[in-house]
């Protein structure tokens, strides 16, 4: 029988700095919960709004898998590997930090925030190379779980070092679809950007998170037109 977990929203660490407004699906930082320091290899789900203007400074990360999917506005990005880049909605941005690199991000728009997902995963090499990448992702398709992460380089979507895989979806009102594992001893936290959604028959609402494991399969069915983020990592690593 699969074994389920709901975060509800209201029930997020939340961080106000001014500048950055961030809600905590997993301890970071300030933030601790015993009971919500990960999700199998998915150790952080940050909810961030920068505002214009506004940004990281320049900061390290080593041995994690680190994901950014920005929502509304921009992001301007800067690294030790020397990449420049500009990442707004529709895209996805990776950085596998390996033996360690230096980043910061910043939002050059300043009438505008930024709203984007920050999104840690364990990986299953350490101190690899640092590696940088981003690519436009589908934003169109409606009614389908549409990939944008894998553990392999020529599969659709960015790669990272971990037998994971995220998938974007915007449901309309009504629609069911079946998601089928990748393998076996892996779970699914689904992340709710909008809308309301019937996982496994329990209801999962805006900003939510609802985990699932120990099982191969699942029904998604959206109760309203929905758009929400699939991530399924190894639940033991």
């Amino acid at each position: 029988m699969a074994q389920t977990v709901l975060h509800t929203a209201d029930t997020r660490g939340a961080a106000d700095h001014g500048w950055l407004k961030s809600f905590h699906s997993f301890s970071f930082a300030g933030y601790y919960n015993p009971d919500r320091v990960h999700f199998g290899a998915l150790r952080v789900l940050n909810d961030d709004f920068v505002t214009g203007g506004m940004g990281f400074g320049e900061h390290p990360h080593d041995n994690m898998e680190i994901i950014s999917i920005p929502l509304e506005g921009e992001l301007q990005h800067k690294d030790s590997l020397g990449n420049t880049a500009t990442i707004k909605s529709g895209e996805i941005q990776v950085m596998s930090a390996g033996t360690g690199v230096y980043h910061s991000e910043y939002n050059p728009d300043a009438a505008h925030p930024a709203k984007f997902l920050q999104i840690w995963v364990f990986p299953n090499k350490r101190n690899v190379t640092p590696r940088y990448d981003q690519i436009t992702i589908d934003a169109t398709t409606r009614n389908e779980f549409v990939q944008v992460l894998s553990p392999n380089a020529d599969d659709a979507g960015v790669w990272i070092y971990q037998v994971a895989w995220f998938n974007m979806a915007r449901f309309d009102g009504n629609t069911t679809k079946t998601y089928q594992l990748h393998k076996e001893g892996n779970g699914v936290y689904i992340f709710v950007l909008k809308g309301s959604l019937k996982v496994d028959g329990k209801e999962v609402n805006t900003r939510d998170g609802f985990g699932i494991w120990d099982t191969d399969q699942f029904e998604v069915t959206a109760g309203t037109d929905a758009e929400f983020l699939l991530m399924e990592v190894p639940m033991k690593f």
